[in-house]
């Protein structure tokens, strides 16, 4: 994906100095990416930080205000209408006609690729049976599931055989347990050759699934790497500390601040404070030690290794899970 400076050759996707702007919003600025053959990018980001917006430029279907971008070595302005047939594309929001019937769906977005019709039916049954929804093949889409639509959306983003798929939030909204039914069809796309780039706020998404790691804030990608290289970053252990009495939360962070460099993280909802712990088990005997002195009672505290949730946190100032409870409020 995002490594250091790979050969272009090498580059199924190839973003470089990409922006857009929305009046006076500054969706994208200066974005540069690179993507690897049959590899899983994973773009994270907050609501707003330009992920959707990206996706949509390198889709065509919005058009950058300056840079430049190549898929598969077609050009995402000048080449649009050929590159459109050698990839997918699949929203958080599943694209489905309510009134036609799961076949009819995909056929009829076979149809819009120019298949023919008797290829269209093939591939939709194949992706029917691929996607186990056979038996709700004759059935309207609006009597599917919400599982069962992003299954079907998914499918019709593959009716083409794309050779790079993108996936904008795939996931959000669903139950755990197709969450992960849906993430071992990725992982069949993935070793079936086919390069992904995925958006998410799910940290979890991206540890599972991705290859590697781009972290984007207010149009500007911040971090690239793998999820080991990201979390290594951070420098240092985890101190988590509960405190019994929310009243005394923010007390309890500013005598904290005095036992290290970096600030404490407060997380009210939680009476939870974090902060980096580079001195690893002597801080919580410091900890333990000036809690105690300015008599703040706890609940718990514990020393545990860096997660994508830290390294979201200490780039961009924001918990990930935070950002994901808010999807249904705003959009990129």
């Amino acid at each position: 994906v995002v490594s250091s400076r790979p050969a272009v050759e090498n580059s199924i996707i190839h973003v470089e100095g990409i922006t857009k702007t929305f009046g006076e919003v500054k969706a994208l600025q200066g974005v540069d990416l690179r993507v690897e053959p049959g590899t899983v990018l994973g773009l994270l980001g907050p609501n707003g930080a330009g992920k959707t917006t990206l996706v949509k430029v390198l889709t065509t279907l919005l058009k950058p205000d300056s840079g430049r971008a190549t898929i598969a070595g077609l050009d995402v302005v000048r080449d649009a209408e050929r590159l459109r047939t050698v990839i997918g594309l699949a929203g958080q929001y599943a694209a489905v006609d309510e009134y036609l019937t799961g076949r009819e769906n995909l056929m009829m977005v076979g149809q819009l690729y120019h298949l023919p019709a008797a290829e269209a039916r093939r591939r939709a049954d194949d992706l029917l049976a691929r996607f186990s929804l056979t038996d709700a093949a004759n059935r309207p889409a609006r009597t599917y599931s919400g599982g069962m639509r992003h299954r079907l959306d998914l499918a019709a983003s593959l009716i083409n055989n794309p050779q790079v798929l993108f996936l904008d939030e795939p996931t959000t909204g669903l139950d755990p347990r197709t969450r992960l039914d849906l993430w071992e069809l990725i992982r069949d796309l993935v070793r079936e050759g086919t390069t992904l780039l995925l958006t998410t706020q799910y940290l979890e998404e991206a540890d599972e699934l991705a290859d590697r790691i781009a972290v984007i804030d207010n149009g500007q990608i911040i971090a690239k790497g793998t999820a080991t290289e990201l979390k290594a970053s951070i420098g240092s252990d985890i101190l988590e500390v509960r405190v019994a009495n929310s009243e005394n939360l923010q007390r309890a962070a500013e005598v904290l601040d005095t036992i290290n460099d970096e600030h404490p993280q407060i997380d009210d909802s939680q009476c939870l404070i974090t902060l980096a712990a580079s001195d690893g088990v002597q801080s919580i005997v410091a900890a333990v030690r000036c809690l105690d002195d300015a008599n703040i009672q706890l609940t718990d505290l514990s020393l545990r290794r860096p997660t994508l949730d830290d390294v979201f946190l200490t780039l961009t100032g924001r918990r990930a899970e935070n950002e994901a409870a808010a999807d249904e409020a705003g959009s990129d």
